[in-house]
Formats: structure tokens, sequence, C-alpha cells
């Protein structure tokens, strides 16, 4: 899954980044709310974690300009700022979901994953689908027997995605798009060879090609 993290604090947003790349996430950082705005626009992310107190332009405006410009990616708000308030103003317009400065990177990483299940119509809990299980702390999948097989990076972010997505046709493009970081060397045809991986590990009929066309997630009936 791909995040955008607009946070200008100098020690705060690298080390977050780096944080949340080795929870699993490709994620790109912006340090100023103009920059951000026109990322969060652009780029198809699937979530995004927005400090409010941003040079350049409040993360409070930025948002208030996607969701005017019917942006609807999931957003979290990060602030100083915890007064009832304030929260209520971020809801209004339009975040997600609300975590007052300091936090503990572990809450914000729970967090973040309870969203994407929400908004992609999954059970809160740990990630799962039909007789896989996603161990999203170890990066591991569990398969119908019980056996625990590690994933790679590249893998647990495709297996993570496609199992946000099951049952629906996904092009070698969009997968690149929601695996890799913004500035990473893409290359679609890469993709095939991680999902041939993923099928020696979860099964090969986990994972249905159209040729020309893609991939579907979901054992077929």
């Amino acid at each position: 899954m791909r995040l955008l993290l607009v946070e200008d604090d100098p020690s705060l947003g690298p080390n977050l980044q780096d944080s949340l790349n080795k929870a699993g996430f490709a994620t790109d950082l912006s340090t100023d709310g103009i920059d951000g705005e026109a990322m969060g626009q652009i780029e198809p992310y699937d979530l995004i974690v927005l400090d409010l107190g941003l040079p350049g332009k409040p993360g409070l405006e930025v948002l208030e300009n996607w969701r005017s410009q019917a942006n609807s990616v999931p957003v979290i708000i990060l602030t100083a700022r915890d007064a009832w308030e304030d929260k209520v103003l971020g809801f209004k317009a339009g975040a997600d979901d609300y975590l007052a400065k300091p936090f503990q990177t572990e809450e914000l990483i729970v967090r973040i994953n309870a969203v994407l299940r929400r908004c992609t119509g999954q059970n809160p809990g740990a990630l799962s689908y039909g007789d896989l299980s996603l161990d999203e702390a170890e990066q591991a999948v569990i398969v119908k027997n019980g056996d625990k097989h590690s994933l790679t990076g590249t893998e647990f972010k495709l297996l993570r995605y496609f199992m946000l997505h099951p049952k629906q046709l996904l092009s070698k493009t969009t997968l690149t798009e929601h695996v890799y970081q913004l500035d990473s060397d893409k290359d679609s045809n890469v993709m095939e060879v991680y999902v041939n991986r993923l099928r020696q590990k979860i099964g090969a009929d986990w994972i249905m090609t159209r040729r020309g066309q893609g991939y579907i997630f979901g054992q077929q009936d």
C-alpha cells in the first residue's frame, strides 16, 4: 500500500517515513502544504497522513481542497493540538482519523491498518481472506494448513494490496503504482516475478492472470 506523509518536522518526518516503510508501506514524504496538496491530488495514494501545522498552506486547508475536488483518499490527521474543537474541525473537513502528538509509531500503524480495512470494506482486526491470514507484524502469510511463510518487503506490500482488493481486476500498472514509492525504479514487468513468488507461497489458484489486462486475487468458484 502506498502512503503520503505530509510532515514538516525535520526529525519526525524522515524517521516516521522510515518506520512506515519498515512496516510494509511504500511511503513518500512531503514537507510543506503546497507540495503535499499537489502530490495528494496527482498520485494514487491509498492513504495520507497529514500534519495540520504546515508551512506554505495549513493542513486543514489542504484537506478541504482535496475533498472539494472529490478526492476521497483516506486521511489521518497529525497535530499538536488536542482540543476537542480542533478534532471536530478536522473531521468536518473530511478526516478519517485523528492522532494527537506526541504519539507512538505503533499506534499510528494500527490506525492506518484500521482505516485501510474500513475504507475497503474489510472486517476490523487481522487482515484475512478465505483461508489466508496476513501477519502484518512479522510480514508473513498463514495458509490453510497453518503453515506460515515469510514474505519479502515487496511480496508483503503486494499481497496486502491484493487482499484489500479481492475479486477486482488489477493491472500491472495499478499494482506498481500502489506498491512502490514515488522515486523508485518502477518496472511493471517485474510485477510478474513477484506474483509468481506469491503463488509459490499461497497456492497458484489464488491469483488468476487475465492476459493483457492484469490479475484477479481470490480463489475462483
